[in-house]
């Protein structure tokens, strides 16, 4: 069992109608002068966008708007965000949508005051010292931004793309708001990849090789199944308020660090499919689960006994009278079945509609591990040669 530090600081205010304390939440942390950041025309056209700059017109509190935020957020957009807040003199950011846009709001947030470039934070070269708080009404539960200190924006100003994290405190937002009926008109597709994305937060904490945190983990499986059951709900009947509502919690807290109390993290999975991502421009869930059979397979001897652990608690197979890797494997398959019965590719050829190449997988692994001279993973410590071999194993 490791030490651990749990930090988590932010409101949420959780339930039908919410949205309409947007103006007071945002007094309450202090802003007087607004970036509305948002996607792309859903937000208007659904008309909550509207309704939150009439709520703060209302409450005489400023604002600036900047939408265009797409999957995978780009840095030229980051870049556009920060000179506006600048030239505005904006002091709080409201993020009006998912992931994405929460993503691109935090990394905003760090360049405002920032005299260097932003990218330079995202290669780890420095920290800032100052940011812009942030609040969000969260549209699209998945990625679980809205309450943790994480965000990953793509450089789309370099061949190739890059793909990279930045992780401080300071990201995590004063207050998410979340209303389950806001997430009604969800296509089936960006759902089933929200709730593979849950899923993955959960296992990249799950798998370890820290045994001994039964709290941690009985939270961690009971997270996972309630994504997959509730999963099937949601996407049978996109109006379901109480599968949606337990969709939008299991994705706060898959990513708020509660799952991963006194454990020591993966997120080789997630690293990985970062490069697919960038590099073919697919949506994140779905790449994940293209990867993870590969990665489980490469890496499960590392411990074993804990995928046997989640064959049975979290996939309810009977491993009676199997070995521990029988069960692995037994467990695999399921949770493979399982992305496939959601409408989730298993591999990168379903994921990008052909065969890719050795040299884009060389490639890939090369920016994984920074031309391998870092290494990634916490169960298997995975080199760029370990990295090659799993891009060849999902293909």
């Amino acid at each position: 069992m490791q030490n651990f530090n749990y930090y988590a600081p932010t409101q949420v205010v959780f339930g039908r109608d919410t949205e309409n304390e947007v103006a007071s939440l945002v007094k309450k942390y202090g802003g007087k002068k607004v970036l509305l950041h948002y996607g792309g025309q859903s937000a208007i056209k659904s008309g909550l966008l509207p309704k939150v700059e009439a709520l703060l017109t209302e409450a005489g509190i400023e604002f600036v708007k900047l939408g265009g935020v797409v999957p995978n957020p780009r840095l030229s957009l980051v870049r556009k965000g920060i000179e506006l807040c600048k030239a505005e003199g904006v002091d709080f950011i409201l993020a009006v949508g998912g992931g994405s846009v929460i993503d691109s709001s935090k990394a905003i947030s760090s360049g405002r005051f920032f005299e260097g470039d932003v990218w330079d934070l995202y290669l780890h070269k420095t920290f800032a010292k100052e940011y812009l708080p942030i609040g969000c009404i969260l549209t699209i539960p998945a990625a679980g931004s809205e309450m943790s200190n994480g965000s990953v924006i793509t450089n789309d100003e370099v061949e190739g793309w890059l793909k990279k994290d930045y992780c401080v405190d300071e990201f995590r937002c004063k207050f998410a708001i979340m209303n389950p009926e806001l997430t009604f008109t969800l296509p089936a597709w960006q759902t089933a990849c929200g709730i593979t994305d849950m899923i993955m937060h959960t296992m990249e904490r799950y798998f370890s090789k820290d045994d001994d945190m039964e709290t941690t983990d009985a939270v961690a499986e009971a997270v996972i199944r309630t994504c997959m059951s509730e999963g099937h709900k949601v996407i049978e009947n996109p109006t379901d308020y109480k599968s949606r509502a337990n969709i939008m919690w299991a994705g706060t807290l898959a990513h708020n660090d509660l799952t991963g109390c006194g454990t020591t993290g993966d997120w080789a999975t997630h690293n990985i499919e970062h490069e697919l991502s960038g590099k073919f421009d697919v949506s994140h869930g779905a790449g994940l689960a293209a990867m993870w059979g590969s990665w489980a397979r490469y890496s499960r001897d590392e411990n074993i006994s804990r995928f046997a652990r989640f064959a049975r608690n979290v996939m309810g197979v009977d491993t009676t009278g199997m070995t521990d890797l029988e069960a692995s494997e037994a467990g695999i398959k399921a949770m493979e079945a399982f992305f496939a019965s959601i409408g989730m590719p298993t591999d990168i050829h379903t994921l990008i509609g052909r065969e890719v190449t050795d040299e884009e997988i060389v490639d890939m692994a090369d920016k994984c591990t920074t031309g391998d001279t870092q290494t990634i993973g916490g169960l298997k410590v995975l080199k760029k040669a370990d990295i090659i071999k799993i891009y060849e194993m999902a293909k």
